[in-house]
């Protein structure tokens, strides 16, 4: 009876309640969202008369200044012929000039791009014609430009635009596409796209450490499955500092072989949560398995939120030890690993020694049933995994890389909510992978989508494809 009403007031808690973890901006009520035009009365200016930016955390606050790479165009104010003369009868010149900048959006421009290819033949001979050559496009014979396919999976995969809302979007400029050629474009992108995901899983078990998550993911039409069955997308993140990698994965399987065969070889340190789908991996030589911290934390979030208003109570106990944690990491944030590693045997390990002290003391005393029971439960049964960040500078002491990563996969479904057939959701997850990526790396999505997809057709070697690596190349944004 006590585990219902716990689960209960967990229940109302996660619907009605505001998120723990979330900054002060995100825990702001959904129907917020429709009011955001209304959120501000009146517009906040300076002493100057400028605008200045409202922000929700901050209310007030100095506009930052338009990129500096965004092309000008300069719009000269000068003062009419009739007022040139002064008072005094002489005639006024410019002494200085004051700038202003507003931003200005050119609605998107749709053109053909014709390409005529020349026919050459002899005269004075019946030799065949000749017809001039037109570079190789990424797929051959289509109405698809690069630049078009560019913006199709920029839509789809990082503004998360369903296909048939981007068909509506060509529609309102006269151009009619089916959503299903457009689907058949993103798949084929994939599918051109692979040797640079190739590379990139290279790059990624040459990590020292991976994080790894799954999700759900529905697929409608996959052979042998009921409609509503659930698949899952896999997230693997890793790579050194500078050149990060962030790939996924379609299977319909969450068992164990999906995450052995994806890293299959890999030798380092595996992060994860507790899931035992990862445990035949961790298994294997010279992986090491690490446990997320943040996990932990949110078991003894939940029991303290069913706590008696007003109490403390041993959650809080457990919450106040882990936040000492973070509390250390988040003072070597900006060190090396040299030091993060002596500030985690001096800061830490006490800390730790506290808390399994605590832990072996507690275990005893609680019921596996509630919500306190399972969170101790829980630190005991994944401590020897919990405790291991400390034993280098490099580790970290959460999975919550691997959750940022998922994180745009997870927005996104919230919009197209399901994948037609296996192979949109397997292009859904070459794309997710070059996109995240990209933007992981400080690349803009749809200036690197388009430097890759007008140069992939040329490429014939390893090489070549290097080149357009997320960290190899320097695309400039198209005028």
């Amino acid at each position: 009876m006590v585990d219902l009403k716990e689960q209960i007031k967990l229940l109302r808690q996660r619907l009605f309640g505001r998120k723990s973890e979330q900054s002060v901006d995100s825990a702001t009520p959904q129907l917020a969202l429709f009011n955001e035009a209304e959120s501000v009365a009146m517009p906040v200016t300076d002493e100057t008369g400028e605008e200045e930016v409202v922000t929700p955390a901050t209310r007030r606050g100095k506009r930052k200044p338009l990129p500096a790479d965004l092309p000008r165009v300069e719009v000269v104010h000068e003062l009419p012929e009739h007022e040139l003369t002064c008072a005094c009868g002489c005639r006024k010149h410019s002494i200085g000039e004051e700038v202003s900048e507003q931003l200005e959006i050119v609605p998107m421009q749709i053109r053909v791009i014709k390409h005529i290819r020349k026919v050459y033949a002899c005269r004075d001979c019946e030799a065949a014609p000749v017809t001039a050559d037109k570079p190789a496009q990424l797929i051959e014979k289509s109405l698809a430009s690069p630049s078009v396919l560019a913006m199709l999976l920029t839509t789809k995969y990082v503004d998360g635009l369903p296909l048939h809302r981007f068909e509506k979007v060509l529609g309102r400029h006269g151009v009619d596409i089916p959503r299903h050629t457009l689907a058949r474009w993103v798949i084929q992108c994939g599918e051109h796209l692979q040797p640079l995901l190739n590379l990139m899983r290279d790059r990624l078990l040459a990590s020292p450490v991976i994080h790894c998550d799954e999700t759900r993911v529905q697929v409608l039409k996959e052979p042998d499955r009921d409609p509503t069955s659930q698949s899952w997308m896999w997230v693997q993140t890793g790579g050194p500092p500078d050149k990060p990698v962030i790939l996924f994965d379609y299977s319909t399987s969450r068992a164990q072989e999906v995450p052995s065969r994806l890293l299959e070889g890999y030798r380092g340190y595996l992060m994860s949560d507790d899931y035992a789908g990862y445990n035949a991996l961790g298994a294997q030589p010279g992986v090491e398995r690490l446990g997320c911290w943040a996990h932990a934390r949110r078991k003894f979030v939940e029991a303290q939120k069913v706590q008696p208003k007003g109490k403390t109570g041993r959650a809080d106990i457990a919450l106040n030890l882990i936040n000492q944690l973070y509390s250390i990491e988040r003072d070597l944030k900006e060190v090396g690993d040299d030091q993060r590693l002596a500030g985690r045997q001096q800061h830490s390990l006490p800390v730790l020694e506290q808390l399994k002290s605590w832990l072996e003391k507690t275990q005893p005393q609680v019921t596996a049933h509630n919500a306190l029971g399972k969170a101790v439960n829980y630190l005991a049964s994944n401590w020897s995994k919990l405790e291991r960040y400390v034993e280098a500078g490099h580790l970290p002491i959460d999975n919550n890389a691997a959750e940022r990563a998922i994180r745009p996969f997870v927005i996104g479904r919230k919009n197209w909510l399901f994948s037609d057939t296996p192979r949109g959701a397997t292009a859904s997850a070459q794309l997710y992978s070059l996109v995240e990526t990209a933007k992981a790396n400080g690349q803009e999505p749809y200036t690197w989508l388009r430097h890759v997809l007008e140069r992939l057709p040329q490429a014939t070697s390893v090489e070549h494809y290097e080149t357009l690596l997320p960290w190899n190349c320097t695309p400039e944004m198209p005028r």
